[in-house]
């Protein structure tokens, strides 16, 4: 009996995998000199570098998947954004410091449940590539919830920022939780779970995270979607490609 081939939802999975890493990455980079104090600037910074090293891998790995030859460099920066796959919470700009951390801990949280079940995937590049992310992705995780907590339970002024953040990004939360036909394939053959499987241990983390901080998570379960299969991006993507991608753009092939 054949094997059924995965390699093109494979394919699409990585790229929804290393594309959130990127674009929050660079995101979080935007940071760089610019952070309050400046042991937040180095942690912001150390974040950022992890989830690039992160994108390395996981588009590497894209890469030789799909077997055309483009290497995670080539499918970083000569992607138009109608080709990228991630989340759109990852790509909204960084507002106030904490803004960003806010978005950090929703992701986080997300992204730490993710690499927990993909430990264990069938192909073993992938729980490789987890294995190695996760240890990463607990501190993250540990430090955004905390600054969260710490700002959110702290003056009137970090209080009402905080809430207004968690206002703002929440409706970009259930994205990270939907289902299609390419996570029904990874499903089935054991490589990755069901995003939808994850969200109630996802709720029980927000849920124990805000009532420290003293926010209030909306009750509305909308969600903003289409990033992840390409099919809408906000408008936010573009900018970022134009400053993230120009060099290689402007000079076809350059190298170091």
């Amino acid at each position: 009996m054949a094997t059924k081939d995965h390699s093109a939802d494979l394919f699409e999975f990585l790229l929804r995998m290393g594309d959130n890493t990127l674009i929050l990455g660079h995101r979080v980079s935007e940071w760089c000199g610019h952070a309050p104090v400046l042991e937040e600037d180095i942690a912001l910074a150390n974040t950022a570098l992890d989830l690039i090293g992160q994108t390395q891998l996981w588009l590497g790995l894209a890469g030789e998947v799909e077997g055309q030859g483009r290497s995670a460099d080539d499918l970083a920066f000569l992607r138009d954004a109608w080709d990228f796959r991630n989340v759109l919470l990852v790509e909204l700009p960084n507002g106030d410091f904490g803004q960003t951390l806010m978005r950090q801990f929703l992701f986080d949280a997300w992204q730490e449940l993710m690499l927990d079940a993909l430990k264990g995937s069938s192909d073993a590049r992938v729980a490789e590539i987890a294995a190695k992310a996760a240890k990463e992705v607990a501190y993250h995780v540990e430090r955004s919830g905390d600054t969260v907590i710490g700002l959110g339970d702290g003056t009137e002024e970090s209080h009402a920022r905080m809430q207004a953040a968690l206002d703002y990004l929440y409706p970009y939360v259930g994205e990270m939780f939907e289902s299609d036909a390419v996570d029904a394939a990874m499903a089935q053959a054991g490589i990755a779970p069901d995003p939808a499987s994850l969200r109630d241990a996802y709720d029980a983390k927000l849920a124990a995270v805000m009532g420290e901080a003293t926010l209030s998570t909306p009750d509305d379960r909308f969600t903003h979607n289409g990033g992840r299969t390409g099919r809408m991006h906000t408008e936010h993507l573009g900018h970022i490609l134009t400053s993230m991608q120009w060099l290689q753009r402007a000079y076809p092939g350059a190298s170091w």
